[in-house]
This record gives C-alpha cells, structure tokens and sequence, in this order.
C-alpha cells in the first residue's frame, strides 16, 4: 500500500513538529538526512549535526503550528511539501514563515533532505528567531 504525499508529508512533519515543540533538538534532527541542505532563517548549513545546532539555539517555549499548502511527487523516493509554518513564542509574537522541504525515503523511513524557509514579512527575520 502506498501512502499519499500529504500523509508521507504529515507523518515526519508531526514527529518534527513535537521535538520543536519539546525543544530536543537532537530529536528534531533524527528527521533529517545525513546530507541535509538546511536553510532556516539563519545561513543555510548542511548536516543533522547543523540542524541540532540550529533548534538548540531557539528559544524555549518556541512552537509550530503548520498547515500543508501543497504536495508533489517528485519521483518514488521524493516528496516535495510546500507549507505555512506559525513559530510561536512565549515573548514576541508569532512569526508566520512559508517551507518548502523535500522528503526522501530511505529503506522504509522518510526523512527531510532539505528545509527552505521564506519569510514575506516587513521587519528582519532575525528579530524574531
């Protein structure tokens, strides 16, 4: 049985989306690939090892809320997702970022190889992260 891009895209966005939200970032980067192109809102890095960084230096009590906008096939081993991603904070307001990530499927588990964030808003990103 073969799952559908948006269950593929839900399952390993719900499994990151709860180490974010319990800020272990060494678990949120058991969701990405060993050769991962990572690009937050910070300059891109590459590794799991860059993506534990990256969540270990946001602040606690940061959450997500995503809603998947669209969905590709890209080939059978490829997903691409396109989402709305709600970062909340315990002391600034929330930072609305659209993510574009492709999943590859490695043995019988998917796993993000690469992570885009675009944010459209009109004051520096950085104040927020």
């Amino acid at each position: 049985m073969t799952s559908t891009e948006t269950d593929i895209l839900t399952t390993v966005l719900d499994q990151w989306k709860s180490a974010v939200d319990a800020h272990d970032p060494q678990r949120v980067a058991t969701h990405f690939t060993d050769d991962v192109i990572f690009q937050g809102l910070h300059p891109y890095s590459v590794g799991p090892d860059s993506v534990a960084a990256y969540y270990d230096s946001q602040p606690l009590g940061l959450t997500a809320e995503y809603t998947v906008l669209q969905t590709r096939r890209l080939a059978d081993d490829l997903v691409l997702g396109y989402l709305s991603v709600d970062f909340a904070f315990t002391d600034r307001p929330t930072l609305t970022v659209y993510l574009s990530v492709i999943l590859r499927r490695t043995g019988e588990t998917w796993l993000i190889s690469h992570y885009q964030v675009s944010w459209l808003g009109d004051s520096n990103p950085r104040d927020h992260s």
